[in-house]
């Protein structure tokens, strides 16, 4: 089967490419019904969440010129079956942030910004010459004057009002943050700047009632609220329970995607062994503490369509497009001892803690960058997520690794791969694993000053552990951290890909950390104590209960800082 014929839709945001082209579309537009009782929503989701789709989707809802195409774009969704009298009504704009050409001289962004939003405009009269006529821009040229023309003439000529789209609405302001730009930043969201006179033309327009609506999506709240009056109407309800799951996937729509996948492209797979590797793999976000987790729309589809091309796990189990750029860390954390103290917290304590006040209050510059709201800040860039009322943890795996990477930058520790790969290609000769704890001991934990081990603990053992093997061995084994399971969480779990001689090789390890001046625990061990055999054991075997075919092999480590380290196999 060829890459065209396989109908996962990744990198598609247009809704009736998608719709006409026979994609799998898991459907999500009961959620425009909801969408009409507010004038100015504004919702926010990390990068590559589906927010373009969503926007394209209004877009064909609304459109007065697809109207004709309404049975075959919407026919067999749940808006479809019950439409809105919205539908197909409005003189629909739709800006797209997210291309804004950058510079650093301000009258070069002022007139990069009217270079890009002037064409929205002129293709909504071109797309509605029938009510328009001979309708021409005095201003042209001038995104925010051909605007408030275009509502003038809609109110003199009694038109259907406009809905607004606007997608990455702070695309090019996040930008000019993570620059270091912030004097700019300030003139563009401050007194009367190009941008804020843009949105208080469509403030206006709501207020008088040539706009039904003003949707925007985007990343962060922060450039909302720094525009203060000029958008003061704008509701943000990215945090209200109805709209949680309007973007990414919930586990039974997931679950739904996967048989999907695996019925059409390879009905010999194992559907648990799938969902297992998705779930430890990708995991989910809590945007609520109380809300069901989401999977990121765009890594689940990227891990799809690769499986359903080949039939097997893809070699990199993460999109690269999709991994979190450091430069926020760096930005956001603006000195080295506050990216050092975050780090600690999320990799050592596993855990940071924010307070709910915090979580719902306003969320402007000067607050997004203060190290007491750097869980929220986090939150929003989509590199932590809700653990529960009170603290935030590392979404996925891919996180994990991210920040170990960082926190290896950070700490001056060498990734040197001659350190690392002769004791991985041995490993991959004779299936011996004790080399690699060793390994990652003598080299990895070997460079860290003893003071390091004051804080150092076993959640980060296990994070730092699992980053080394992962870059060595992902086209081998996938990962889990912690794993639930009937009888506890495992600390790490390898099991071996299908498709790959390694498939059915099962590996579990638990951890034990003592500090340094309780090495003699360690040192005194020829053997892993009862209890601890018992614990891991009971890991394997409720993993080999749901897959009775796993070779299952088990391990526990003892680690007394940096002054003892042995481990053990543990198989009864």
């Amino acid at each position: 089967m060829t890459e065209a014929e396989i109908k996962i839709p990744y990198a598609i945001a247009n809704f009736a490419e998608l719709r006409e082209r026979g994609y799998y579309y898991i459907d999500k537009t009961d959620y425009i019904r909801k969408l009409e009782r507010y004038k100015a929503p504004v919702f926010l989701r990390p990068r590559r969440f589906g927010k373009s789709l969503l926007v394209s989707t209004l877009a064909h809802y609304y459109d007065r010129t697809k109207a004709d195409r309404f049975e075959a774009l919407f026919g067999g969704t749940a808006i479809g079956a019950q439409p809105t009298a919205d539908h197909n009504k409005y003189i629909v704009l739709r800006y797209d942030f997210s291309k804004m050409s950058m510079s650093r001289d301000k009258d070069e962004l002022k007139k990069n910004f009217h270079l890009l939003n002037c064409g929205p405009v002129r293709i909504a009269v071109a797309h509605n010459r029938d009510l328009f006529g001979d309708f021409t821009f005095r201003s042209d040229g001038n995104a925010s004057q051909m605007l408030a023309e275009l509502l003038d003439y809609v109110s003199s000529h009694q038109l259907p009002p406009l809905y607004i789209l606007i997608d990455e609405y702070d695309n090019f302001t996040n930008q000019l943050l993570v620059e270091y730009n912030d004097s700019m930043y300030e003139e563009v969201t401050r007194g009367e700047s190009f941008l804020r006179t843009f949105f208080k033309v469509i403030k206006a327009g709501i207020g008088e009632g040539t706009i039904r609506t003003c949707f925007c999506t985007g990343v962060l709240p922060v450039t909302m609220d720094d525009l203060t009056s000029g958008f003061n109407i704008a509701e943000i309800i990215t945090l209200e329970s109805e709209f949680i799951s309007m973007l990414g996937f919930t586990h039974q729509e997931t679950a739904d995607y996967l048989r999907f996948v695996i019925d059409t492209y390879n009905p010999a797979a194992n559907y648990d062994e799938l969902w297992t590797l998705i779930l430890n793999n990708y995991d989910g976000y809590h945007f609520l503490s109380k809300s069901e987790p989401l999977f990121n729309s765009t890594i689940l589809t990227y891990f799809l369509k690769k499986y359903a091309i080949n039939k097997s796990i893809p070699d990199e189990l993460v999109d690269e497009n999709l991994r979190t750029d450091v430069s926020w860390i760096r930005r956001l954390t603006i000195s080295l001892e506050n990216a050092k103290e975050m780090l600690d917290t999320l990799l050592i304590d596993g855990e940071m803690i924010y307070s709910q006040s915090d979580f719902r209050s306003k969320f402007n510059k000067q607050r997004f960058f203060s190290p007491e709201f750097y869980p929220i800040s986090l939150f929003y860039l989509g590199m932590t997520t809700l653990k529960d009322h009170f603290t935030m943890a590392l979404p996925n795996l891919t996180t994990r690794s991210i920040y170990v990477g960082y926190y290896n930058e950070l700490n001056k520790i060498s990734d040197k791969a001659q350190w690392f790969v002769p004791a991985y290609r041995t490993f991959v000769e004779e299936r011996r694993f004790e080399p690699l704890f060793y390994n990652y001991v003598e080299r990895y934990l070997g460079q860290f000053p003893a003071q390091a081990f004051d804080k150092i603990n076993e959640n980060f053992v296990r994070c730092s552990f699992f980053e080394l093997l992962s870059r060595y061995l992902s086209n081998c084994y996938t990962f889990a951290l912690e794993q639930n399971l009937p009888s506890g969480r495992a600390d790490l779990v390898l099991t071996g890909i299908p498709g790959t001689d390694f498939h059915n090789d099962c590996r579990i390890v638990e951890f034990k950390y003592y500090k340094a001046s309780e090495q003699d625990k360690v040192e005194c061990l020829t053997a892993p104590r009862e209890e601890d055999v018992r614990q891991v054991n009971r890991y394997a075997a409720d993993i080999n209960a749901q897959f009775p075919n796993y070779r299952m092999t088990t391990y526990v480590a003892y680690l007394a800082a940096n002054k003892a380290a042995k481990i053990f196999p543990a198989n009864p």
